[in-house]
């Protein structure tokens, strides 16, 4: 390896380790409170280090947001879409919650913690609404095969993830012993799949004898 790609590669390693101290920091002690002398500190580099990769705070927040958003959209895309679309949105709410319990402080920071700025110019091309887009398209596949009854698939796909975050949310957050009643473990599979009945098309007479 040569001088130049050694101090790439260095510099890429500094850059992930300001990203991953500054996520951190925000889904413990919020947005507000910290600070990018706050994030130099944690990782015990001069502030002047984190402002050679990062202009301020808002660019460094809309780089994590992009790169957290960027992995779960990675994360929905790795199987191959299914012919049956209530098959697709089973598949793509358990990769989502494989994601979200494997990488917490990824997803309390993205979905957990409020930065009070714009993290994204570009609405449509922004991953996390690429991501929800992949839900919605496999609603929309639903609702257009007959498989859900008719509805607004934006409110559909809304529930569906709203449960599931609900879920994954008081599983990161509370400890086994806080819950009124033992965790079971397939609780989010539960969820899930009480939420896809929901929306189900009830069957006509003659197909239900």
């Amino acid at each position: 390896m040569g001088i130049t790609e050694r101090r790439e590669r260095e510099k890429e390693e500094v850059r992930n380790k300001i990203l991953d101290a500054a996520r951190d920091l925000f889904a413990r002690e919020g947005y507000e409170a910290v600070t990018m002398r706050r994030i130099a500190e944690a990782i015990e580099y001069s502030p002047t280090t984190i402002y050679n990769h990062f202009e301020d705070k808002d660019d460094l927040v809309r780089c994590l947001c992009d790169g957290d958003f960027g992995q779960l959209l990675s994360a929905l895309q790795t199987q191959p879409v299914p012919a049956d679309p209530v098959v697709w949105i089973r598949q793509l709410g358990l990769a989502y919650t494989r994601f979200a319990l494997s990488f917490p402080n990824h997803y309390r920071f993205m979905f957990m913690t409020a930065p009070d700025i714009e993290v994204h110019e570009d609405h449509e091309s922004f991953p996390g609404h690429l991501a929800f887009g992949v839900l919605r398209r496999a609603v929309a596949g639903a609702v257009e095969g007959g498989r859900f009854r008719a509805g607004s698939v934006d409110t559909m796909a809304l529930h569906l993830w709203i449960a599931l975050h609900g879920a994954i949310s008081l599983l990161i957050t509370m400890r086994p012993e806080h819950w009124p009643v033992p965790v079971p473990p397939d609780l989010v599979e539960q969820v899930l799949e009480n939420s896809i009945r929901g929306f189900l098309r009830e069957p006509p007479p003659q197909e239900k004898r």
